[in-house]
């Protein structure tokens, strides 16, 4: 089967959270925030949209008395995520450059 771009990751804030996730079994928001560079606001909503697409699961709890909020990839989410790389290295593939490192 060929790999395909998945419309639920595919804008590039949702990208981003995807990948950054990717390389961890859980994270904080305001670690995925502040690596992205973007409001609580816009967090807030593309979480939401990858957790409605059973991609992101989220977490939420305390620290002392602060509430926390964190967030992880599904099962799902993982293989969707590896599957649109792949489509996307399969793209690049076809202008004859590589994405991967030589």
């Amino acid at each position: 089967m060929t790999p395909r771009l998945d419309p639920a990751i595919h804008a590039p804030t949702r990208l981003q959270i995807v990948s950054l996730l990717a390389a961890a079994d859980e994270a904080e928001f305001a670690f995925v925030r502040d690596n992205l560079g973007i409001s609580d606001s816009v967090l807030s909503k593309h979480a939401s949209a990858l957790e409605a697409a059973g991609y992101v699961r989220i977490r939420k709890g305390h620290v002392g008395k602060r509430p926390r909020t964190w967030f992880g990839l599904t099962r799902e989410g993982r293989a969707a995520y590896t599957g649109h790389v792949a489509a996307l290295q399969a793209i690049v593939a076809q202008s004859g450059l590589s994405i991967l490192p030589t």
